[in-house]
Parts: C-alpha cells; sequence; structure tokens
C-alpha cells in the first residue's frame, strides 16, 4: 500500500546565507528540482535558494504543516544547529536523493 509523504525542508542559497523553510506534499526531488529551476517565484527565487540542507519526511499533512510553521517561528540559531546536526557539511542533498 502507498501512503503519500510530505516534506518539510530547507534550503539556503551558495553562500549558505539565506534559509528558507518550505513544506511540499509533491516528491521532494521533484520540488527541489523546481527551485533549483527558478520556477517558484517569489523568496526563493529573488535570492537564488536551491540548495537543499535539511528535510524531514511526514506522514500525515497537518503533521508536516505544524512542523513547517514550528521551524519559521524558530530563531535562525534553532535552524542552524538543526541543519549543522543534520547535514553537518551543508552539503546539497538533492543529488543524493536521486
Amino acid at each position: 500500500m502507498y501512503t503519500k509523504q510530505y516534506y518539510v525542508y530547507i534550503v539556503t542559497n551558495k553562500n549558505n546565507t539565506t534559509l528558507y523553510v518550505g513544506m511540499t506534499g509533491k516528491p521532494l526531488p521533484q520540488r527541489i528540482w523546481e527551485h533549483k529551476q527558478k520556477l517558484v517565484v517569489g523568496f526563493t527565487n529573488n535570492y537564488n535558494i536551491n540548495k537543499l540542507v535539511y528535510y524531514e519526511v511526514c506522514e500525515e499533512p497537518l503533521v508536516a504543516i505544524a512542523r513547517e510553521k514550528q521551524l519559521k517561528a524558530g530563531s535562525r540559531q534553532k535552524k542552524l544547529d538543526l541543519i549543522t546536526k543534520f547535514n553537518p557539511n551543508w552539503k546539497d542533498l538533492y543529488e543524493s536523493m536521486l
């Protein structure tokens, strides 16, 4: 049986100076590809944010939405700590998902 997955993710720019927290019900590689191709109009496109540095998988959309809001409301330092624990070298995780 197929279970739909939802993703909460953090993307940044090449210098890791700007962070964006997002949530999607699409497959995560597809959503990040859209960021990389600048198909996502708005903040991420304006600031050239296309490097996936953190993600979580959720089975329920409301859980993913709540987690996205929690991360967005948290301090920048909390986001930096979360990313560094999950991805110490801040590598672009997109390639590893293909």
